[in-house]
């Protein structure tokens, strides 16, 4: 009797607004993101979606909201790699990552340019590494927000190097000092990082995907330029509640999927430095449980805590 009760509720669905909630304020990926797809989306399921951005406490806000809302569809979260790396620095978060959501889709992923000032010589990833480890605690590094302290901590437990972490408040700052050569090196978006790239103030080392980037395939991966097996992702992805219905997860789910192949949709991500992606629910959860896990190990080989 439950069953078809929540089947019928199932294909009435959806018969009003839904709720996307996002974690940062408007202007940041996961907001474009969330800005790109929701049009789409609310054409598709023929009713609007409505961006709520919760931003505050790196995006751990808007995730609670979304943990403990009503499981009916109408409320939904874009997701971000953040989400994945709070769930091992924050030991007291009031919902649980591996529990409190079901998997929708991933959407996008980018990943970061691994940069240096020009004025270095440093002309590549063996490079790098070979001076950190012939000139211990001489290296520092600009990092902006947890994935990028932590893409960095990675590198450095790969490499067996460290170096000295000068936090900033936000990526254009970190990429200032980067300039001005008060910092070394940096793991930086790479819409941020490319225009300097291209002027020669900047020189990337190399991209922390997993494959060379279509929009720059003369840029060598990290991993096949000194560091094997290195790959770090910014993603963004949609969750709902965790005990929403299969079938109302199964309708975002496809519909999403179909958005991300529409070219216009791709080229827009792809003007961004994202790449279009989606996947099945049970890829995405199992995406998911492997970020937590990658991240739950640096942050404690790594030692981090949060200031």
């Amino acid at each position: 009797m439950m069953f078809g009760a929540s089947l019928a509720f199932g294909q009435t669905y959806p018969d009003r607004p839904i709720r996307m909630l996002v974690g940062f304020a408007p202007g940041g990926n996961s907001d474009t993101v969330a800005r790109i797809v929701a049009p789409r989306l609310g054409e598709r399921l023929g009713q609007p979606l409505v961006i709520d951005n919760r931003g505050g406490a790196a995006g751990n806000i808007a995730a609670e909201l979304a943990a403990k809302a009503a499981a009916n569809g109408y409320t939904i979260l874009m997701g971000s790699s953040s989400n994945t790396v709070n769930a091992s620095l924050y030991p007291r978060l009031p919902f649980d990552m591996t529990k409190d959501y079901a998997a929708v889709t991933l959407v996008s992923s980018a990943p970061f340019a691994l940069v240096v000032n020009s004025a270095t010589p440093l002309a590549s990833v063996r490079e790098l590494i070979a001076f950190a480890r012939s000139k211990p605690g001489q290296l520092n590094y600009a990092s902006s927000g947890a994935t990028s302290h932590l893409a960095t901590e990675l590198f450095m437990i790969m490499a067996g190097i460290r170096a000295v972490n000068v936090p900033y408040k936000s990526s254009g700052l970190a990429i200032s000092d980067l300039l001005g050569g008060r910092v070394a090196m940096m793991f930086s978006a790479l819409p941020a990082a490319l225009p300097h790239v291209n002027s020669g103030r900047l020189r990337a080392l190399g991209v922390t995907s997993g494959r060379r980037l279509e929009s720059a395939p003369d840029l060598p991966t990290v991993a096949e330029s000194g560091l094997p097996g290195y790959e770090v992702a910014q993603w963004s992805g949609v969750l709902a509640p965790a005990a929403t219905p299969g079938n109302i997860v199964a309708r975002l789910q496809q519909e999403i999927a179909q958005i991300m192949k529409l070219p216009d949709v791709k080229e827009r991500l792809a003007a961004l430095g994202l790449e279009a992606r989606s996947n099945t629910s049970r890829e995405f959860a199992s995406y998911l449980q492997d970020d937590i896990k990658k991240w739950a190990k640096v942050v404690r080989e790594s030692g981090v805590r949060l200031e």
